[in-house]
Formats: structure tokens, sequence, C-alpha cells
């Protein structure tokens, strides 16, 4: 949920509904799993668009601090600021990337058509199941 469009709290609740039980990308999760598992959550900046010559991007791009938003007609992908260092990906890989999530090619972010958001996250997670919470 990129955008806010409802209080903090029911989004966090919506989002860990859909995320357990209706993210097409996996099955349901069960009571035994959600016992083992950790839970983070990523509160998002308002994402701002990136306007400059698309052959710049990467240079708007900050890693280990950007999450991207790569939007083209009806395709949209969102990766969070995390995704990029965990792969370890330079800011074009993380862009090519995030065309990929949208189910676009590659390079499309340097299309005209396509729009670039940036945003940031702050980021909550359980050291333990069910344990203490701290701020990544």
């Amino acid at each position: 949920m990129p955008y806010a469009s409802k209080p903090l709290w029911g989004a966090v609740l919506e989002m860990a509904v859909e995320a357990s039980i209706h993210d097409p990308r996996f099955s349901p999760m069960t009571g035994k799993e959600l016992e083992k598992t950790i839970v983070e959550i990523s509160v998002l900046t308002q994402p701002e668009e990136i306007l400059c010559e698309k052959k710049r991007l990467p240079k708007f791009v900050k890693i280990g601090e950007d999450g991207l938003i790569v939007q083209r007609g009806h395709h949209s992908g969102l990766l969070l600021p995390q995704v990029a260092t965990e792969q370890k990906w330079d800011s074009e890989e993380f862009l090519n990337q995030c065309c990929v999530k949208a189910g676009l090619m590659e390079n499309m972010w340097q299309s005209k058509e396509t729009k670039v958001f940036k945003f940031q996250a702050q980021i909550f997670s359980e050291i333990e199941p069910k344990g203490e919470i701290e701020e990544a």
C-alpha cells in the first residue's frame, strides 16, 4: 500500500491479512507457520516522482535508502529499499528489476512513457517470533 489512503493501524491490519492469506504468489499461512514467523513492517514515505533525463535516473537512486515504484500504463511494480541491499544491486539493476516486477522489460525505466517514483521506509521487525520489536 504505497499511498496513505487510511490510518496506519488500518493499513497494517489490512496488509497483514493480504500478505498472510491472499498473496497469490504463496499458499495461505497456517497457524503453525505464523507461530514461527518473524514479522517485518515497512512504513513508507509518500512516493515522489523522479523528474530528470531518463539516462540520469540511476544517479538519483540511493541504494539502501530509496525504494522504487515503476509505472507504465496499467503496469506497476514496487520494491522496498532493503531489496537492493539484500540482492547487492546497483541503482541501474534496481531500476531494471523494478520494471520486471511491474511486468515490463528490464530497461523500460528509460522510456519517456514510464514514471519512476522513489520513497523511503521506516522498518520495524520482530527479533524473534512473537518477540520484541526493533527498528532497523
